[in-house]
């Protein structure tokens, strides 16, 4: 017991100096930047031999972080964190509440979804807003919201659509979250208790997952790796995002534009492995909470489900009821190879019957 606490002991440091770099990692500049679409992209940037190199390190980190965390460390990995799992029944109501109030301030600030998508640039674009609006508010209520998760998943990807694949991916946390709440509403009980089966909460868990971790991917590229030039416009507009050079480190900025950006893909990959979920939540929550001294309510209001994911990752992560469902990946399983006739076809199927008895 004591070596397996110390390797986790050793893992979460490891992690922790990972993972606490720079903060820009977190802001989207699109948000702050004027005119962030006259910025093209320049996917070069990404074959560069440094930005490659660092995309490539920062996948092998993830599968490193995965196959140690699944191989060798106790599930939950952070002990003292366990009395979170009291809040496990009340996480759906938790989530739809963070999503409730993004949906609605999106809709007072007359944006759609995210808040560099302005819906004067999208036709029927006051509809757009009083159902956001109206949707925001039935999340927030908590009343039987299969159907405003469903709603919700299908307007966001209609609307987006108009705007091109990027828009759409890059709200992919926001449909994760409508797909979680489809799987898992909140029920009628006091504080909206819920508790699903195991197999029902892990394909909600995966579909978080995906769509949080897609939508850091995606801006990870979109406004970093494959667009240096609006990454270069926000760190000229704010430069105190440049953390390294806070601590007498100087680094050329299109290094630190890389360095951003394979920090973002990191944690986009890490939340779709969902290995090590308290640690990976507890250490990315730094520069994204550190981003709110200097961009203030934008950003508090608009990374609202990107909190409310978090919090569902910690808490389904500290219990050890559930603990292992956080990281639940469907297995690929191989089709047997067919010989003449057929017979090895039939032969690897009943072998496959004897194997699951």
């Amino acid at each position: 017991m004591k070596t397996v606490l110390g390797r986790s002991t050793v893992v979460t440091a490891v992690a922790a100096a990972l993972l606490a770099v720079p903060g820009a990692a977190s802001a989207h500049e699109k948000w702050f930047v004027e005119d962030p679409h006259t910025y093209p992209g320049d996917w070069a940037f990404v074959m560069r031999p440094v930005t490659l190199g660092l995309i490539v390190a920062v996948v092998l980190v993830a599968a490193v972080w995965r196959y140690v965390a699944v191989r060798f460390l106790p599930t939950p990995e952070l002990r003292p964190l366990r009395f979170l799992g009291r809040l496990v029944p009340y996480v759906p109501r938790l989530l739809a509440v963070h999503l409730g109030v993004s949906l609605l301030a999106a809709a007072v600030s007359r944006h759609f979804l995210t808040h560099d998508l302005s819906v004067d640039d999208l036709p029927g674009g006051s509809v757009l807003l009083l159902a956001e609006g109206a949707l925001g508010i039935w999340f927030i209520a908590g009343v039987r919201l299969r159907g405003a998760a469903v709603g919700l998943t299908l307007v966001g990807p209609l609307a987006l659509l108009v705007t091109g694949p990027v828009g759409l991916l890059s709200a992919m946390d926001l449909l994760g979250v409508a797909l979680f709440l489809a799987f898992v509403p909140p029920s009628d009980a006091p504080f909206g208790r819920v508790e699903p089966d195991a197999a029902t909460l892990r394909r909600a868990l995966l579909a978080l997952r995906l769509g949080a971790g897609g939508a850091l991917i995606t801006l990870a590229f979109a406004e970093k790796l494959a667009n240096p030039a609006l990454a270069r416009e926000t760190l000229r507009l704010f430069p105190q995002l440049d953390v390294f050079s806070l601590v007498g480190i100087h680094l050329p900025v299109d290094t630190f534009v890389a360095v951003a950006g394979v920090t973002e893909l990191l944690f986009g990959l890490l939340v779709i492995s969902g290995a090590l979920p308290q640690v990976a939540v507890l250490v990315a929550g730094i520069p994204f909470n550190a981003t709110l001294i200097l961009f203030g309510g934008t950003e508090l209001l608009g990374h609202l489900p990107v909190y409310g994911i978090f919090l569902t990752l910690l808490v389904y992560g500290s219990d050890p009821r559930t603990a292992a469902l956080v990281r639940w990946l469907p297995e690929i399983r191989r089709r047997p190879a067919a010989t003449v006739g057929g017979r090895g076809g039939r032969d690897g199927r009943r072998a496959m019957a004897r194997a699951s008895m």
